[in-house]
C-alpha cells in the first residue's frame, strides 16, 4: 500500500481530533451513564490505491422508527468531519473516531453520516490502480443516505456505569461499484458492525509474492466473513471474528490458490497462527485465466448491486470463494480475472506448525473450472456450475437476476 508515512499519521489525528458533541441521550430514570466508543476498520478493495470516505458523525437511537430530525439522537459528531482512506484500515488497525454517554437501555438506530462531496471538494472518492505516480483521486457518487445517515444493522445495550465498544467495518470492495463507461464510480456503503475485542487469525506470508496482489480471506461456507493483504513483511490479521470455525483462503495474481481448512477460533480473545515468519506461506506458480459476462438485475434497482463469484469445493473439505466482483451497475459487466487454471492446494488446519498443503486434482467442479454464482439483495442466485477456463477464456457468461 501508498502512503505508509500517511497512514500513521492519519490515524493519530483521527484519534485526537474526534471531538465528542452529544445531543439528546439523557439521565433516563437517574442511572449512571454507560459510555459508547466507536472506531473504523476496512477490509481491502478491489483495484484501488484509496478509498476515501469522510465522517461526520456517528448517531444512535433507542426507537427503531425514529426519523432524522426526531428528538432523542445522540451523536459522535467529528468537527471538523475527517477523511479517511480507508485501505490504511486493514489488518486489524483501526480508526477512532470517537465515544459519548448514553442513557442506560436498548438502542434499535445505529447510523453512519458522511459528508457530502460538494463542488471539487473530493470528500468521499477513490484513486485507481494504475501506476505509482497516478494519485488522481475520482469522486464518488453518493447516495441520498449519505446526507441522512447510513443505517447500519446493529442494535446494542449500554449498562449504567458500562463501556460499549463497536467497530464499523466498511467494506471497501463491495461498497465501490462502476457506473458505465463513463469512469464515474458510486458509493454503495456496505457496512458492518462487530465487536471490538481482538482476536482472529494471524500469520505470514513469503514476501516475495507481495508484489502478486496477495489477499487472505476467512470464510465460511463459501462466504467471504473478514479479508485483508500483507503488510511489507507479508504478516497478516484476520481480525474480530466470531467464534467458530473459518477457512483462510490466499491468492495472489499468478499464483494457484492455497486453502487452510477448518481453522478454529475458540473464543473473542483467541488468537490462531497458522504459519509464522521462519516458515511463511509460498504459493506454487500458476497459469491464471478470466471469467467475464454481466449481471443484470429484473427489475432495475437504484440501491442494490449483482455480485458475482467464481467458486470451488473440495472433495473433502470446504467450498470457498476465489474471486468475487461487484457488476458495474450500469451495463451489468464484470471481470474475473487472474482466476488460476491449476489445481488449488489445500490442508488442513493442524496447530503443529508449517502447516503441509497439496494440491487437489479432485475438486468439483474440476481443475481449471469454477462455479460461478451471481447474488443481490433481494433477488435469486443464479448460478452457472462449471465454467471451464483451462484452456480459454470465459467471456460471455450471463447471468439475469428476479426476485
Amino acid at each position: 500500500m501508498k502512503n505508509t508515512t500517511r497512514t500513521l499519521s492519519l490515524i493519530a489525528s483521527v484519534s485526537a481530533a474526534a471531538l465528542v458533541a452529544a445531543c439528546g441521550g439523557g439521565g433516563g430514570d437517574g442511572a449512571a451513564p454507560g459510555t459508547l466508543s466507536v472506531a473504523m476498520t476496512d477490509a481491502p478493495s478491489c483495484g484501488y490505491d484509496a478509498v476515501n470516505v469522510t465522517v461526520k458523525k456517528v448517531r444512535v437511537h433507542q426507537s427503531a422508527t425514529a426519523a432524522d430530525n426526531d428528538s432523542g439522537w445522540t451523536d459522535i459528531t467529528l468537527d471538523p468531519a475527517r477523511k479517511i482512506n480507508l485501505l490504511d484500515l486493514t489488518n486489524g488497525v483501526l480508526a477512532e473516531l470517537g465515544q459519548t454517554s448514553l442513557a442506560p437501555g436498548h438502542y434499535s438506530q445505529m447510523r453512519l453520516v458522511l459528508d457530502a462531496n460538494t463542488g471539487s471538494a473530493k470528500a468521499n472518492s477513490i484513486v485507481l490502480t494504475t501506476n505509482p505516480s497516478n494519485t488522481t483521486e475520482i469522486s464518488l457518487d453518493t447516495p441520498s443516505a449519505v446526507q441522512s445517515g447510513i443505517k447500519l444493522n446493529h442494535e446494542f445495550d449500554v449498562v449504567s456505569g458500562q463501556r460499549v465498544d463497536l467497530v464499523l467495518d466498511f467494506d471497501a470492495c463491495k461498497s465501490i461499484v462502476k457506473k458505465g463507461n463513463s469512469g464515474a464510480y458510486g458509493l454503495k456503503p456496505v457496512v458492518n458492525v462487530i465487536p471490538t475485542a481482538l482476536n482472529g487469525i494471524g500469520g505470514f506470508i513469503d514476501p516475495a509474492l507481495l508484489g502478486s496482489h496477495v489477499q487472505v480471506s476467512a470464510q465460511q461456507n463459501g462466504t467471504i466473513v473478514r479479508s485483508t493483504v500483507p503488510n511489507a513483511k507479508g504478516e497478516f490479521s484476520l481480525a474480530r471474528l466470531v467464534p467458530g470455525n473459518y477457512d483462510v483462503v490466499i491468492t495472489a495474481d499468478d499464483h494457484a490458490a492455497t486453502v487452510i481448512g477448518t481453522v478454529p477460533v475458540a473464543s473473542t480473545t483467541s488468537i490462531v497462527k497458522v504459519s509464522t515468519d521462519v516458515a511463511p506461506i509460498g504459493l506454487p506458480a500458476a497459469v491464471s485465466g478470466t471469467i467475464s459476462g454481466t449481471a443484470l438485475l429484473k427489475p432495475a434497482s437504484a440501491t442494490e448491486v449483482a455480485y458475482v463469484a467464481a467458486k470451488q469445493s473440495f472433495a473433502s473439505g470446504p467450498t470457498v470463494t476465489v474471486k468475487y466482483q461487484g457488476a458495474d451497475v450500469t451495463s451489468g459487466a464484470y471481470t474475473l480475472s487472474q482466476l488460476p487454471v491449476a489445481a488449488p492446494w489445500f490442508a488442513q488446519y493442524s496447530a503443529t506448525l508449517p502447516i503441509v498443503f497439496a494440491a487437489q486434482t479432485t475438486t468439483t467442479p474440476g481443475t481449471g473450472k469454477y462455479r460461478v454464482e451471481a447474488s443481490a439483495n433481494g433477488y435469486a442466485t443464479q448460478v452457472t456450475t462449471s465454467v471451464d477456463i483451462s484452456s480459454a477464456d470465459q467471456l460471455g457468461v450471463a447471468f439475469t437476476l428476479v426476485p
